[in-house]
């Protein structure tokens, strides 16, 4: 654990026991890598989207702000920053398919433009509902897949935030991807 990492765990420790003092010390550093993680899930975006990822940083942020939880790391601070993420996205999807299509089934395919293309809000409701049923059969892959396509994160910085290998949190990406691809073409169909 790097000396930042100990810094914000300690932090984020001592703003649980009601510290303020703790959280005035604590903002700066998690907003800026709140705002490096949303960067970095937003970065393919295409010009003209609906959802900037500053919005989607400042929602988290207030989230977890007004959140009552006691932090045990910064590994869970990140982990639930990126499960707000999607919660965001998700809404968001779920906002525009109802605009689009009332109700109607859409079939798609896993990959990483899924999440970061917002005119497919469907398939961020589709990839949600697979990545919950991953959860059930694989909590710590369905975390390493939220942590990267939600938070944004690299294989190196989601094992970090999940105490793994990079090695580990590839291998885990990757059986993740096949089986959340899997599930889809399942339970969704091929592309129409």
């Amino acid at each position: 654990m790097s000396a930042d990492d100990r810094q914000i765990t300690q932090l984020l420790k001592r703003w649980s026991d009601g510290d303020e003092a703790a959280f005035a010390a604590l903002a700066p550093l998690v907003y800026d890598e709140l705002r490096k993680l949303a960067g970095n899930a937003f970065r393919q975006e295409r010009g003209g989207h609906t959802l900037q990822a500053t919005a989607v940083v400042h929602e988290a942020y207030l989230q977890l702000v007004n959140a009552s939880v006691d932090w045990d790391s910064r590994a869970h601070f990140y982990a639930l920053a990126a499960r707000m993420m999607r919660r965001i996205l998700l809404n968001h999807a779920n906002a525009k398919a109802a605009e689009k299509r009332g109700g109607d089934a859409v079939r798609v395919t896993f990959d990483e433009a899924t999440v970061r293309d917002r005119e497919k809000a469907e398939d961020v409701i589709d990839l949600d509902r697979a990545l919950c049923e991953l959860a059930r059969e694989d909590k710590r892959m369905a975390d390493i897949v939220e942590l990267h396509y939600f938070g944004g994160l690299t294989y190196k910085e989601a094992g970090r935030v999940l105490e793994i290998s990079e090695a580990t949190a590839k291998r885990a990406l990757r059986f993740g991807k096949a089986w959340i691809a899997a599930y889809l073409e399942r339970n969704v169909g091929p592309p129409p």
